[in-house]
């Protein structure tokens, strides 16, 4: 029996609340794909209904404990079979067309895969401001994120996520990917087609405006080395 053309990794940590529509978001762009899509979700430290939440939607779930986003997708992705990976947050739904989209950008052969557009459940002038700097850095780095998505050969050749990096593993592994699609003459692309819709949780959390309150917070992250910042952020944050 031939390998599914996509596997669909989601990281997740007592996401009960949000993970159904992260799922049910797939289920719709895996239409026009029956029986060549596979969803993993990876376990954090669960102590809700994630799994059973999972497992109704047919999805497979396997235990990654670490508090380390890197290891816990690159746990999904070597349980993966499919012939293209694809990763995203389980507070986040991809568009319909989004899996369509991600077909024929690889099969194109014109890519070595990428990233999307983010678009926040809600708006604020807080958050506004602080996508649209996140929005002129990425375009001056020349890459994406919000939900990746390569051939699982070229994930594997890269190393995966970097799993030293405690935070920000998702803009290292953007920027690697970038560096070998140019190396293969397919360069890193963005979804324009297709985007995610994701939720402001962190800034329901930390404030619309934390981002320019918590510079010290903002720049331990981006540095990635900092566990007791991304623990507070990341790992250990009320939800």
């Amino acid at each position: 029996m031939p390998p599914p053309k996509f596997s669909v990794i989601i990281p997740g940590r007592d996401e009960e609340r949000l993970i159904g529509r992260c799922l049910e978001s797939i289920q719709v762009a895996a239409a026009p794909y029956p029986g060549q899509v596979e969803v993993i979700v990876v376990l954090n430290r669960c102590s809700d209904r994630t799994e059973e939440i999972a497992h109704a939607f047919g999805a497979r779930t396997i235990r990654e404990d670490a508090k380390n986003l890197a290891r816990i997708r690159n746990a999904g992705a070597r349980s993966a079979v499919g012939l293209v990976l694809v990763t995203i947050d389980a507070d986040s739904g991809m568009s319909p067309g989004a899996l369509v989209a991600i077909d024929r950008a690889l099969s194109s052969g014109t890519t070595v895969g990428g990233g999307t557009v983010i678009r926040p459940e809600r708006s604020s002038p807080g958050i506004r401001v602080t996508l649209w700097i996140f929005n002129v850095w990425i375009r001056v780095c020349q890459i994406s994120c919000g939900m990746f998505w390569c051939y699982r050969r070229d994930f594997e050749f890269i190393g995966g996520f970097e799993e030293r990096l405690v935070s920000a593993e998702d803009i290292d592994f953007a920027k690697r990917l970038k560096a070998y699609g140019k190396t293969v003459q397919r360069p890193f692309s963005t979804l324009r087609g297709a985007y995610i819709v994701t939720s402001c949780r962190k800034f329901d959390v930390f404030g619309d405006w934390c981002v320019f309150r918590n510079p010290l917070l903002v720049s331990n992250l981006i540095k990635g080395k900092n566990q007791a910042d991304a623990d507070s952020f990341y790992y250990d944050c009320e939800r």
